[in-house]
């Protein structure tokens, strides 16, 4: 008899790569079943999505509400309240202070090309700059921004043109705030006139790159020379979004403002849907029929947004990511002594991450960042790794995580370290 795993290589695309053979079966909150009734803590949160937790019963009852109602009409042929009503509390909520309105897509990758359709649209210019070690979707403009070429961009032809890539600021891998922002100047005196380009687009923590966070002097650097040269400044929050930092949006912890932000993950808690949020004047650039998609904007997904955002308020969830970051980087700074491979933690709310050096080198070190996920997994623990040199374990459980089994979890992950640098 073929296991699911031989069914899964017979008939999926080997493109479509998977973390772990766990086939989900049922979940609830911060835990899922297989389909042999294996239990597993989840350390992933579908990378960032079920930030209100798996099943959520608010969420779970708006969208029964809305099926009941109708699921698809597509708003650009029968236009409905709620997706306008969703447009109006993210143009609220987005930081800003300044007019806004809201268009809405299915997938992250779906807000980063509209961001980029209309900056160029608005401005009347091609170029768009991005970071390395940034992660912005996997079609074609998507890994064009993103600056890690394995496994995104190997093999797949010429990537689009009029991007630049610069060194993201990341002192524990020798860039300086101060060498980023000279590589920026330079960039504008010997590549690219500033006048040709349309935005700079930054994720202020690094997702997939390692969730590393955008230091709070370079973001106003970035702000100044976006004003002074007429370029717009481009937030990807697809995975920093709806609490995962301690604040609803990362963004507010630089005291800067986007003109445009990019949305999905967190926001459907579960279903999919995107958004895109910038100035009014900007949003309103590209003519009628210039953007949307025929699910853009999904009822069920707009439905279960708004309950989301229901959730993170009447929960508090923002405070609540603030306090399971602080224990588990607490937690993880109590193994320092004993485990010499750690070079750093960090990250703002519960976006954490743990990095693993070679004990005593600046070397990194993937093998035994594996190794930390391999023994979690036997445990029960799921965990997710990161990062250019994918030395990075990053932690990314529901804001909702009870209290027993986020302890729980703490004990495992102590006990997969230990376990990991002994072998």
């Amino acid at each position: 008899m073929s296991t699911m795993t031989d069914r899964k290589n017979a008939a999926i695309s080997r493109g479509v790569g998977m973390t772990t053979q766990i086939y989900a079966d049922r979940a609830e909150n911060a835990e899922i079943w297989d389909k042999d009734g294996n239990r597993y803590i989840d350390f992933a949160a579908g990378i960032a999505v079920v930030n209100t937790g798996h099943r959520h019963p608010k969420v779970m009852q708006a969208v029964k509400d809305q099926l009941d109602r109708f699921t698809h009409t597509c708003h650009q042929v029968v236009p409905y309240e709620n997706y306008v009503a969703l447009a109006e509390r993210l143009n609220e909520l987005t930081p800003g202070d300044f007019e806004k309105k809201t268009i809405f897509a299915t997938t992250g990758a779906e807000a980063v090309e509209n961001a980029i359709k209309i900056a160029r649209h608005y401005t009347g210019r091609p170029g768009v700059v991005a970071f390395t070690g940034a992660f912005h979707g996997r079609t074609f403009m998507g890994m064009t921004l993103t600056g890690k070429v394995q496994p995104y961009k190997a093999g797949f032809g010429a990537m689009m043109p009029d991007v630049w890539h610069l060194p993201f600021p990341n002192d524990l891998h020798g860039v300086t705030q101060e060498d980023a922002v000279r590589a920026l100047d330079k960039l504008f005196k010997a590549d690219v006139d500033p006048q040709r380009v349309a935005a700079i687009i930054v994720e202020p923590v690094q997702g997939e790159g390692g969730f590393y966070e955008v230091p709070a002097g370079f973001m106003k650097k970035v702000r100044e020379l976006c004003d002074e040269h007429g370029m717009l400044l481009i937030a990807d929050e697809v995975q920093t979004g709806f609490a995962r930092t301690g604040k609803l949006f990362a963004m507010e912890h630089h005291g800067v403002a986007a003109d445009i932000t990019c949305m999905a993950k967190g926001l459907g808690g579960g279903l999919p849907i995107s958004a895109v949020t910038g100035r009014a004047e900007v949003m309103d650039s590209p003519m009628p029929g210039g953007l949307g998609g025929t699910y853009a904007g999904n009822p069920l997904g707009v439905a279960a947004a708004h309950a989301v955002l229901d959730v993170i308020e009447e929960e508090e969830l923002c405070d609540r990511a603030t306090r399971l970051g602080q224990r588990l980087k607490q937690r993880l700074a109590g193994l320092r002594d004993s485990v010499p491979e750690i070079v750093d933690i960090r990250g703002p709310g519960f976006m954490n991450a743990v990095e693993f050096n070679v004990a005593g080198t600046d070397k990194p070190n993937p093998e035994m960042t594996n190794r930390v996920r391999e023994e979690a997994l036997k445990r029960g623990l799921i965990l997710l790794t990161c990062g250019v040199y994918g030395n990075v374990v990053r932690f990314l459980a529901p804001l909702t995580i009870p209290d027993a089994v986020f302890d729980e979890a703490l004990n495992v992950l102590e006990e997969s370290v230990m376990a990991a640098r002994a072998a």
